[in-house]
């Protein structure tokens, strides 16, 4: 059995839509058929957070928030879950108190971003109650622009908030629904000439996969959004695969750690940054929170993009991606599931599954470098991963991988060649950043020339040794007692 209306808990209770169309947006259905305009549309794209709207859906027993942006987020995927806007936060008269503390700190100005910084700031609350930090609260706003403002009476009134009389969530009816939605037939209709369908089981998501060879498999949609509200290609059939539960999955296991396909980017690097910093460090330049909340690391491994920034990390782990199909079952090293440029040895009738990052081994290090324009929100230029183990001095075991400079993301077998078994030094490093010519042809574009990506590759492979050697610490040392 199936249906063909999306259901999802707003505004009090389950609404049944039909969509327009498989790619009809969540800010499109808010501001067009519901009339909830507080929710803004602004660049489309999903990186000024105008638009940033909160969705809720079940994670273990419990309840997971996350502001995600609703001009890339299509309507099939709200299947299941709950929905939350700016016009939700009110009771009656009396303001919620994030929006109480921007009024009394002057925290908004023109205020068409006053909403969807509301809402990334209620997912905050509500994910973790009590007084945050100005680093934490950052990062919950590295979604959301504000061009007239200013941040600090934003981040002033995100903090005075938690002084004030609390309004929380009721969950309890939110969690009740989610439990209802998850015990109905899975979904599978058809609108504006496509089909859609949100299977519940593995079983019959695989066997969509077969029957629809050409559908677009679609998890969080912050690149595929793109295609449609900035390219307006159409995308034709499409498998939403958010509710499979075999692909949710996120776990340590003794031979890493299982990140399922629909897990989360920000789920999953906050659990690979449990057993190395240098996770969490790629997780805070990694797109925004909103996208990290919807994005999914399977997605981004499967998207094959040159400048993904997270296979060029996973690739370095030496991690493995696990395909299935109705046939069966494969496993590949990450590395040899790129092709070419955006091609994968995905086969027709297979997805991905979930990836598997082992630990690393005793005495590894491990650095993840990310070089952009900006901080947040940016596409890089150029990416490192350098694991490497030393022993007696010398480079014991090493892999180096790079995006942004070749048309997949890849090893770099010269470099690495110049630091196995060579002394721990600075001449071993700067060898293996000469030997970057023999192992990457990138091309110049409007982030970077090629000459450039070379020079910042081999400079990334000098501030590799110097944390691991401890030299830049010893350097900051002298830096600060110095000033």
């Amino acid at each position: 059995m199936s249906r063909n209306q999306i259901q999802f808990y707003f505004r009090g209770s389950v609404h049944s839509v039909l969509p327009d169309s498989p790619t009809q947006t969540v800010l499109h259905y808010l501001r067009r058929q519901q009339g909830a305009c507080g929710s803004k549309e602004g660049c489309g794209e999903g990186d000024c957070g105008a638009c940033t709207v909160v969705v809720g859906d079940m994670h273990g027993d419990a309840l997971q928030l996350s502001a995600v942006n609703a001009c890339i987020q299509f309507l099939p995927a709200l299947d299941g879950k709950a929905l939350f806007t700016v016009e939700d936060l009110a009771r009656g008269e009396q303001l919620h108190p994030l929006q109480q503390a921007l009024v009394d700190c002057h925290g908004s100005q023109c205020g068409f971003c006053t909403p969807g910084i509301v809402m990334s700031l209620w997912a905050q609350q509500e994910s973790q109650p009590g007084c945050p930090s100005r680093s934490q609260l950052q990062d919950a706003l590295s979604g959301n622009l504000c061009r007239c403002t200013g941040y600090r009476p934003i981040l002033d009134a995100a903090q005075q908030a938690a002084s004030l009389p609390a309004m929380p969530l009721q969950r309890e009816p939110v969690l009740a629904a989610l439990q209802q939605l998850a015990a109905r037939p899975s979904l599978q209709g058809e609108a504006g000439g496509a089909r859609y369908a949100v299977p519940a089981t593995l079983a019959e998501l695989l066997a969509l996969r077969r029957d629809w060879p050409q559908a677009r498999l679609v998890a969080g949609s912050t690149d595929v959004g793109l295609w449609v509200t900035k390219q307006l290609r159409t995308l034709g059939d499409v498998i939403f695969v958010g509710r499979v539960p075999e692909l949710r999955q996120l776990q340590r296991q003794a031979d890493g750690v299982w990140i399922g396909a629909a897990v989360s980017v920000e789920d999953a690097l906050q659990q690979l940054a449990a057993s190395h910093p240098a996770w969490d460090a790629l997780r805070l330049r990694f797109a925004s929170r909103p996208v990290r909340n919807a994005g999914t690391l399977g997605g981004n491994v499967a998207n094959g993009s040159p400048i993904g920034d997270s296979m060029p990390a996973l690739i370095a782990t030496g991690a493995r991606v696990v395909l299935q199909s109705l046939r069966g079952r494969r496993e590949l090293a990450l590395e040899d599931f790129y092709l070419g440029y955006q091609r994968t040895a995905l086969a027709a009738d297979e997805i991905v599954l979930g990836l598997c990052v082992p630990p690393l081994a005793a005495g590894s290090q491990l650095a993840l470098y990310k070089v952009s324009k900006r901080f947040d929100q940016d596409i890089s230029a150029v990416f490192a991963a350098v694991q490497l183990q030393v022993a007696d001095g010398r480079i014991a075991a090493v892999r180096l991988a790079f995006g942004g400079m070749d048309a997949t993301p890849a090893r770099a077998p010269h470099a690495e060649a110049a630091l196995q078994g060579a002394a721990f030094d600075a001449a071993s490093f700067a060898a293996a950043g000469a030997a970057l010519a023999q192992d990457f042809s990138p091309l110049s574009d409007v982030r970077g020339s090629a000459a450039y990506r070379l020079q910042v590759a081999a400079g990334l492979l000098q501030r590799a040794w110097l944390q691991f050697s401890g030299h830049a610490a010893t350097d900051l040392a002298r830096l600060e007692a110095s000033a």
